[in-house]
């Protein structure tokens, strides 16, 4: 190990009977990582001293994390700032009165002090377990799934009002989810894992747009999955045919050579739809059939069928020309931007 700036040092952390094969992991000081896939969880318990690691060296300099409480612990019969008052108790008494007023300015409780928990929404009793857990000042917070049970637009509210709170304090955090939209408006860094191992770490948006394997891609974000067999490759590319049909370029990720099978994915967001034929919208365009229209407000989702019942989905804003049903249509994508990938092994379920 030995970098004496982290907060954090993992070396081959393992727990297998919770799914965490072998953990490496550096975290600095300011930094928001998190863990996304099976064993994330697994990797926290060990570090909040719930569960014991069959294997590996965890390097702490910090000191003990901070913990965010469930909202179940909670005293239900105290008021917010009764229940602050146990994390503040490391603090001078003269202290404890402004520090509780500037966490729960921090956190969006100001004008919620005595109100009970009962009296809060869902989103505001996470707020407050964020307040009690950062009443201490811990150097690393350690958040597992932390907004788990809100509904989708509050949780997204609350993700990104954190993601703001994580940067204006410098604080470092390492956190699990299983939402990987969450994980990205959060972190600074994303750790993916599949089978307890991790597959591929980076920024959001280079596992966005660059996924090394065809799990990362379906993981991180909406993906068509079109299967095909190489062709042939050069450089970094890949001549695929479609089980469908077509024959189109694919940068090449994890698939094998000629002949083997694979799975172009392309984000929705990456296709161009146009009323016009393939032949009039340009070299690499493939005939489609639009299918559905489905309105999403700020977007709106269109079907196609390509060659011979290939689906494909493409999404782009409100507004212009779209094809009609049954009129002429076309489809087209960069090469660069789809990603030719090995296909998954397929599973065989017998009977007993």
């Amino acid at each position: 190990m030995g970098d004496s700036t982290a907060l954090l040092e993992l070396e081959g952390l393992s727990l297998p009977a919770a799914g965490l094969g072998a953990l490496d992991l550096r975290l600095m000081p300011g930094e928001v990582v998190a863990l996304l896939g099976a064993g994330s969880g697994a990797a926290l318990a060990v570090l909040a001293g719930q569960a014991r690691a069959v294997a590996g060296r965890v390097r702490l300099p910090a000191g003990p994390p901070g913990l965010l409480p469930p909202p179940a612990a909670l005293f239900r019969n105290r008021s917010v700032l009764e229940n602050l008052a146990p994390a503040l108790a490391t603090w001078p008494a003269a202290e404890r009165s402004s520090r509780a007023a500037r966490l729960l300015a921090q956190t969006g409780l100001e004008g919620q002090e005595g109100k009970r928990p009962s009296q809060l929404s869902p989103a505001q009793q996470l707020r407050l377990c964020l307040a009690r857990a950062l009443a201490p000042a811990p150097r690393l917070l350690l958040l597992d799934d932390p907004l788990a049970g809100l509904d989708p637009t509050p949780r997204r509210g609350l993700a990104l009002a954190w993601r703001g709170l994580f940067r204006r304090l410098g604080l470092t955090v390492l956190l699990t989810t299983p939402e990987a939209m969450e994980a990205m408006a959060l972190a600074d860094r994303i750790l993916v894992l599949e089978d307890g191992e991790v597959v591929q770490e980076g920024p959001p948006q280079a596992l966005y747009e660059a996924p090394a394997t065809a799990f990362v891609a379906g993981l991180v974000g909406e993906n068509n999955r079109l299967p095909g067999t190489v062709l042939a490759l050069e450089e970094d590319m890949a001549r695929v045919k479609l089980d469908c049909g077509p024959e189109l370029e694919a940068r090449l990720a994890d698939a094998g050579g000629p002949g083997s099978r694979c799975i172009v994915a392309v984000r929705p967001e990456k296709v161009a739809v146009a009323a016009m034929s393939a032949e009039e919208l340009g070299e690499g365009a493939v005939p489609a059939a639009l299918r559905e229209v489905v309105f999403l407000g700020p977007e709106i989702r269109l079907v196609l069928e390509i060659g011979t019942g290939g689906v494909l989905v493409a999404r782009r804003p409100p507004g212009g020309r779209l094809p009609r049903p049954g009129g002429p249509a076309a489809v087209a994508w960069d090469g660069y931007a789809a990603f030719a990938y090995r296909e998954p092994p397929m599973i065989l379920l017998r009977g007993g």
